[in-house]
């Protein structure tokens, strides 16, 4: 009898662990700050292809144009920056990685009043639609930021 009784508080205590576990998943960190985005510019440095940059700014602001404000919000532009684009890396030349600095200058001031950096990573066996994906995979993070809307396809 004492080795069920041993058990029984053997899993009690364990579902007691979860338990507390579960509550420290339910608190969420505070929403990140949402501007109304008015435009956007990609730049780079040396040795990025002009592809990705076209390619970036279009999905970019067709992103900003789809989306509409009901409440006012801070006006910004946005800067995004491709800082470092590496093609054909790892075993099978299909990685392809690239890192974002963003700042969101106010339209009212003239200053920064946010910053994002991230880092992309598509993998693609056809280099030739390596600039596509990383574009759009660069837009799909600037619109998950900054709470822009995908815009519909064209038809």
């Amino acid at each position: 009898m004492s080795w069920l009784t041993l058990r029984a508080w053997k899993v009690l205590l364990g579902c007691l662990a979860l338990a507390a576990c579960s509550s420290l998943s339910a608190m969420k960190p505070p929403p990140d700050p949402v501007y109304d985005v008015r435009s956007a510019v990609v730049v780079s440095g040396p040795n990025v292809s002009p592809a990705l940059l076209t390619a970036t700014s279009d999905r970019v602001n067709a992103a900003i144009a789809a989306t509409t404000r009901e409440t006012p919000l801070p006006r910004v532009v946005l800067t995004i920056r491709v800082a470092e684009v590496e093609k054909g890396q790892g075993f099978n030349k299909d990685r392809n990685t690239a890192k974002i600095n963003i700042d969101a200058t106010s339209v009212d001031t003239g200053s920064v009043i946010g910053i994002a950096s991230f880092q992309t990573t598509t993998v693609t066996p056809d280099p030739s639609v390596a600039d596509a994906l990383m574009a759009e995979d660069i837009a799909a993070r600037v619109r998950s930021t900054f709470g822009l809307k995908t815009p519909r396809l064209a038809s």
